[in-house]
């Protein structure tokens, strides 16, 4: 059983947060946890870690329970999120350049359906800072032994780091690659894994990446790169494939066959849906962007499975969308997935959700 006070902290922050407009509490969220990491204040939303170690892809997750990319954007919180317990924190989506994204509002709550909607559209301060606030982060240092005056031992529990890349809004479409080869070796030296993230609905023509040429083309170009990379640096870090729950069959196997062809070593799925079906006739169900949440859940599934039938059973899987309990974290290893990530089941059930859910998948053993 959790202690109290964090069980009671978020259930008092909840209301006063969902009376605010969501980036605006999204904001001042991350604002808290940038300033409090590292700090007393930490306790207020520390869990008791769950150690079920697994190795995925060559890394060594310290549990199977990581935090989806879009939460962090910069890189700015990595200490004060892993503290809530995670066994890997994918932060980003970080473009070559900074760039605002689309224009607000641009989040809306469905709350009836645990939903969010988004259509950001990757805003973030770049490439350049988001690589000096990871630099800076204590979980980097004790990855790299920089310890200070600090002086401990890296701990067997650190959560690994994911480093999520995508492009620009105002490159074109045919210079995409060049902006995701920018944003790989950008982050190659300070990521234990990266993602490649063409999936995203709110940067224009960006998931026409999936389509079969164009995915060849891009996995062909970073997969070059990253061997110039892995002989620079010493060391081959694994790549993922981040894609979208709106595909048929066909489309995924497709993308099974480009991925295994050209060394990518798994794949996220999913990212957000374009899909109301779920939502429909609630307020804000019709603005335009990605729908997350609950609603996500057995579309993420779907895919998850199909992917899994195409891949076998060695290609890795990072299962994404719609966990909101230990039960749906479930749902996605055994429709195929290794591991699971969560982002909107945080924000409607806090950070004790990681600990239910790592702790369930634990018990799966």
């Amino acid at each position: 059983m959790l202690p109290l006070p964090h069980k009671l902290a978020y259930a008092f922050a909840r209301p006063a947060l969902f009376a605010l407009d969501p980036e605006a509490a999204h904001d001042m969220t991350m604002g808290m946890l940038a300033k409090g990491q590292n700090t007393p204040l930490q306790l207020g939303w520390s869990q008791p870690f769950v150690s079920d170690p697994v190795t995925i892809a060559g890394l060594q997750f310290p549990n199977r329970v990581g935090l989806a990319a879009g939460l962090d954007k910069n890189a700015r919180c990595l200490d004060g999120l892993a503290a809530m317990g995670f066994g890997f924190i994918e932060v980003g989506t970080v473009t070559p350049l900074a760039q605002s994204g689309n224009p607000k509002p641009r989040m809306f709550r469905i709350p009836e359906k645990k939903a969010l909607i988004n259509r950001l559209g990757f805003n973030n301060q770049g490439l350049d800072a988001f690589v000096a606030h990871v630099k800076r982060s204590y979980l980097y240092s004790k990855k790299h032994n920089k310890y200070g005056d600090r002086g401990a031992e890296s701990p067997q529990n650190a959560p690994l780091i994911g480093l999520n890349i995508g492009k620009n809004a105002a490159t074109p479409m045919e210079k995409a690659t060049d902006d995701y080869l920018i944003g790989l070796a950008g982050v190659y030296p300070y990521a234990d894994y990266i993602t490649v993230n063409i999936s995203s609905p709110n940067t224009k023509n960006l998931r026409s990446l999936q389509s079969d040429e164009a995915l060849d083309a891009l996995l062909s170009a970073l997969a070059s790169r990253r061997a110039e990379l892995a002989k620079e640096h010493g060391a081959q870090r694994p790549m993922f494939l981040k894609i979208a729950p709106d595909l048929d069959d066909d489309q995924i196997k497709v993308i099974a066959t480009t991925v295994q062809r050209h060394g990518i070593d798994g794949v996220v799925a999913t990212n957000t849906t374009l899909s109301r079906e779920a939502v429909k006739g609630l307020k804000h169900a019709e603005e335009t962007g990605g729908l997350s949440g609950a609603p996500v859940l057995e579309a993420s599934n779907r895919v998850i499975a199909a992917l899994r039938a195409a891949l076998g059973s060695k290609l890795p899987i990072i299962g994404v969308g719609g966990v909101l309990s230990g039960a749906d974290a479930a749902s996605k290893i055994k429709a195929g997935a290794d591991l699971v990530q969560i982002y909107t089941g945080l924000i409607y059930k806090g950070p004790a959700l990681v600990h239910e859910c790592a702790k369930t998948l634990a018990g799966l053993r």
